[in-house]
């Protein structure tokens, strides 16, 4: 399979390789558009990819923040509910987001904080082709020998409008009926899937039903993401059918959901489903934005322990 292509040849969705955004970085320079290109460095308990940024990133790459803008504050939805659409409107276009955008998002880790600002600029209503995760991120980006500078970006503000709803959601009733009834899987180590450690959340252990499927299961040694055809094998291996762009229940393929410990990592889930071509673009999985942080706090809801659904 290859990637969904935009006008430009070396735009590929949803993964772009360095050397091709070098490309389009210089091909813009020449006096063609560049795509606005998105640093969301982030780690989990901190510091913040702040400083990392304003040490050296992708030249004309503007930083955006997991925790204040590309999520809601934390509360009862989660540790990053879905940010409201105006305020999420407001960053984008800040950084420099129009209609007509292409747009690739950066971290450098395992791509799941690229793939959340990703799922996010589709769910916003930016087409299947005009959005994309750097593949290997900053890591790769440098590993590679591409510009890196400490200039700050200042890009015209962009025009876009945000139209929630362009990728869909799901909430823990409807991921719970997923865990029964189709495939939900759970991008969590495996660790804290089997309930043996949580780090983070108020309860140990997972939705009953649901399938781990870890996130960081999606790359090689190299920290680049694997084949699309190898991603198929190991989705296919945890009872992800392909659909044939009918309904799920006419090919008797079953409907897929992905959570998480936040929301985050289980947007990678989604786009490497998308990159495999077992949910193409046009029929994405669902994503349960609350995820376990949303789930175990609720103690009426019911915990599984242990390496079985």
């Amino acid at each position: 399979m290859t990637g969904v292509t935009s006008p430009t040849p070396q735009f590929t969705a949803p993964l772009l390789e360095p050397a091709h955004l070098a490309a389009l970085l210089r091909s813009a320079a020449g006096g063609g558009v560049a795509p606005v290109v998105l640093d969301v460095r982030w780690r989990l308990g901190g510091p913040a990819g702040r400083a990392d940024h304003e040490a050296g990133h992708v030249p004309g790459a503007v930083f955006v923040d997991l925790d204040t803008e590309l999520a809601a504050p934390p509360g009862p939805g989660g540790r990053h509910p879905l940010p409201d659409a105006g305020a999420l409107q407001a960053v984008l276009r800040r950084a420099g987001v129009s209609q007509e955008s292409r747009v690739v998002a950066y971290d450098d880790d395992t791509g799941a904080v690229a793939a959340r600002a990703w799922w996010l600029l589709r769910w916003a209503g930016l087409p299947a082709d005009g959005v994309a995760v750097l593949d290997g991120g900053f890591r790769a980006w440098t590993a590679e020998g591409l510009p890196v500078t400490a200039t700050p970006s200042r890009p015209a503000p962009g025009d876009v409008v945000v139209h929630p709803g362009g990728m869909p959601v799901v909430g823990a009733d409807a991921a719970a009926e997923l865990a029964r009834h189709g495939v939900l899987l759970d991008a969590r180590a495996g660790a804290r899937y089997r309930g043996e450690t949580e780090p983070v959340d108020a309860r140990a252990g997972h939705i009953p039903g649901a399938r781990n499927a870890p996130a960081t299961e999606h790359l090689g040694p190299d920290g680049r993401w694997l084949p699309p055809t190898a991603l198929a094998r190991h989705y296919e291996a945890r009872g992800v059918a392909p659909v044939d762009g009918r309904t799920d229940r006419d090919n008797g393929s079953a409907e897929v959901g992905a959570y998480c410990g936040s929301g985050v990592n289980a947007a990678a889930v989604v786009l490497a489903l998308e990159y495999s071509g077992l949910r193409p673009a046009a029929r994405p999985a669902a994503l349960y934005p609350g995820s376990w942080s949303e789930w175990s706090a609720d103690p009426h809801r019911p915990v599984a322990t242990g390496a079985e659904p």
